[in-house]
């Protein structure tokens, strides 16, 4: 490396997570399933020309479902999720927050019915995207995430 230029191997298959927001990544990360016995980097303030730093994350082996796309938006909202095959670019797209969430956080009202029933997911209306504002749909409880 000379000092200017981060060389990762290619991926032959799986997912890279560009765009998150700087200092996000380990977050991104904790909040994905299925990830385990997987070769997983993760860098960190990785210099970039559209947002100044930036992180990645490389999954090798492992595509997303669009509801992870809600916990990585949750997140950092401008992450662009790249599923790769066979060292080609299949898709790219943009993380979105879509207008509800369900199942995807949990609601700080600790007497909440989703937090005290099991068979409960939580439930959330989106009140603001940046920073994400939500408002659980059972007790009415807003957070900031």
């Amino acid at each position: 490396m000379n000092g200017k230029t981060l060389r990762v191997e290619k991926i032959k298959n799986g997912t890279v997570i560009d765009h998150i927001e700087a200092g996000k990544g380990a977050e991104v990360l904790r909040a994905l399933k299925g990830i385990e016995g997987r070769t997983v980097i993760l860098a960190v303030n990785v210099s970039s020309t559209r947002m100044g730093i930036k992180d990645v994350l490389r999954i090798e082996d492992k595509y997303l479902a669009p509801p992870e796309y809600s916990h990585i938006a949750l997140v950092s909202p401008d992450a662009t999720i790249v599923t790769i095959r066979d060292f080609e670019v299949i898709k790219k797209e943009k993380t979105n927050l879509p207008e509800s969430l369900k199942g995807v956080a949990k609601c700080n009202n600790p007497v909440c019915v989703s937090n005290r029933e099991p068979d409960v997911a939580s439930e959330f209306k989106v009140i603001e995207r940046r920073p994400a504002r939500l408002k659980c749909l059972y007790c009415e409880q807003e957070m900031r995430v």
